[in-house]
């Protein structure tokens, strides 16, 4: 028999359970190779993504440092490796232009609760069902509003102020185009080939950050007049911050809470869409509710150090398995390696120009739309392209969670479209034995004021609210009342509260009719749904099959005769 998992066995992080399983020298020597592979990759990506976010270079950092070591520690993955993420840059930003850095945080904080009452209500299995065709699209639209975002810096072009929304932004960008940079544009674009050519060549080698050293050394040799960390952010610093709070009241709280949903939403979508590849990848599963639950500590943490959200992030988990990784060590090991880097080179990120990073986004852009995919759904089903091209459009031209929602929505409308289309209903009639003398008079049943025979309705599929309406109109225009009815529902897998509600419409309209109604073949989670709602043995007949409910039929009907 079947045990349901404890709650220690759902939220132990997979840290524990490889501790269990024996940790020697070996895997140690693994995940510091795999943890340093990562951090080389996740440095410049950490940056290039705060700065697109409308933040601060070490707000990157420290999401990637203290959230990155939470979600190794306590997740429910082996290898996921958490940090900031670019799915979140629109949103990031958003939030900052309208309620301030100190705002964000207090949204960070309030998602990372949310995050832990999903994980810890179970509910984390639910977001595992937003319909593929919506991922698609919103990370191709995330990935448009990516761009958008970086064309400024890859330009070198002169904004006094650029707007988070898409088209004024496009706008604001046209009318700059007399202040384009020279410099910039040709230390972007080979940036850019170079970290193409570095990824045909040498597939291993961590081409982004060769980049960012190229693109600073390019900088201090030649004394380029372009935009750096240095001159815009005054450099990084060399060590974490105190923790402290941001400032709190309800009055900003209920303001922030659309932007916190927001971020557990993403959140959520993004780790666990990051743990099920990583589960593709290695043929291990993760623990959804557990990952959530270390995601919303990782962003309460972040919010408490400054820093960005934290979460699940594909890419570096991908490169995390790719380098041979063990166990969440590694994770913890490149949090680890981040924090030394930036304790020894935070002088050196001064020279790191704005352009190369407007770069590395610039491809993590283009690694993010899934054009197969995207040129698929639009070829091969019409739903499904709706759902996609809606979700994109919204995701970048008003809001990416109302994308996300609208996308959600038209996913499940066209599902139930689709469940409802599989319900037949089917209706036979047979004449009674002692009947026959009758029958054979030739004279149709329709035309008798009440038939000698059962009238058998079998239902097909999934029985509920999307299908209840067409079987209530077939039940409403049966005009032929017989002497019994049996409503089959051998083949209904699934009902709901409106499908009982139909069926005891149909047997309060046999019952104005004098006519006896039984349900037969019920499948017992159906007849708990049809029980729940009033329909009880007490006031209809169950049969198992429908013979069995003929026989239940005429055996009360000749009791009743017999009645004085």
């Amino acid at each position: 028999m079947h045990k349901n998992p404890s709650f220690a066995e759902l939220y132990t992080p997979k840290l524990v359970t490889v501790l269990r399983e024996g940790y020697r020298l070996r895997h140690l020597q693994a995940d510091a190779l795999a943890g340093l592979t990562v951090a080389i990759v996740a440095l410049p990506l950490s940056m290039a993504i705060a700065i697109g976010s409308g933040a601060k270079p070490e707000h990157g950092l420290y999401a990637a440092v203290i959230g990155g070591f939470i979600i190794s520690a306590l997740g429910g993955s082996r290898f996921q490796i958490g940090g900031p993420a670019g799915a979140f840059i629109a949103l990031v930003a958003a939030i900052i232009a309208q309620h301030g850095y100190d705002g964000f945080l207090l949204a960070t904080l309030m998602g990372g609760v949310i995050l832990l009452a999903i994980g810890y209500l179970g509910l984390g299995s639910f977001i595992r069902y937003i319909p593929h065709p919506v991922l698609v699209g919103f990370t191709a639209g995330i990935a448009i509003i990516i761009f958008s975002g970086e064309i400024r810096d890859l330009f070198g072009l002169r904004l006094d102020h650029e707007t988070s929304a898409f088209i004024p932004r496009l706008a604001a960008l046209w009318e700059a185009r007399g202040t384009l940079d020279p410099s910039s544009v040709i230390l972007a674009a080979s940036s850019l080939a170079l970290m193409l050519l570095l990824r045909r060549l040498a597939p291993r080698f961590p081409a982004m950050l060769a980049a960012v050293i190229g693109g600073g050394l390019a900088v201090f040799f030649f004394d380029l007049p372009i935009a750096t960390i240095g001159s815009q952010f005054g450099g990084i610093p060399n060590s974490l911050p105190a923790p402290s709070l941001p400032h709190i009241d309800m009055a900003r709280m209920l303001e922030l809470l659309p932007a916190a949903l927001a971020i557990a939403l993403l959140g959520g979508i993004e780790s666990l869409l990051s743990a099920v590849v990583a589960d593709g990848m290695t043929g291990r599963r993760h623990r959804s509710n557990c990952e959530l639950v270390a995601q919303g500590y990782a962003n309460i943490a972040c919010a408490l150090f400054g820093g960005l959200c934290a979460t699940g992030t594909i890419a570096r988990t991908a490169t995390n398995i790719r380098a041979q990784v063990h166990s969440p060590v590694a994770g913890i090991l490149h949090s680890l390696f981040l924090l030394m880097f930036m304790l020894v080179g935070a002088p050196l990120a001064s020279y790191v120009p704005l352009a190369t990073l407007a770069a590395v986004l610039a491809l993590v852009a283009w690694n993010m739309i899934e054009r197969e995919e995207f040129i698929h759904i639009l070829r091969h089903d019409r739903g499904e392209a709706s759902v996609l091209l809606g979700t994109f459009l919204l995701t970048i031209f008003y809001d990416l969670v109302f994308g996300i929602a609208f996308g959600v929505t038209l996913g499940a409308i066209l599902f139930m479209h689709r469940m409802a289309g599989l319900v037949e209903v089917t209706t036979q009639k047979s004449i009674l034995v002692e009947d026959h003398a009758d029958s054979a008079s030739g004279q149709p049943s329709h035309d008798r004021p009440r038939g000698d025979e059962f009238l058998v309705c079998k239902i097909a599929g999934p029985f509920f609210f999307g299908t209840a309406t067409t079987i209530a109109s077939i039940f409403d225009e049966m005009g032929v009342h017989p002497r019994f009815y049996i409503l089959d529902l051998s083949a209904v897998p699934l009902a709901d509260s409106t499908a009982a509600h139909t069926i005891d419409g149909l047997l309060r309209k046999a019952a104005r009719n004098r006519v006896p109604l039984a349900i037969a073949g019920a499948q017992p989670q159906v007849q708990r749904v049809l029980e729940r709602n009033g329909i009880t043995q007490e006031h209809a007949l169950y049969a198992v099959n429908v013979d069995e409910a003929r026989r239940a039929l005429t055996d009360a009907e000749s009791a009743r005769r017999k009645e004085p």
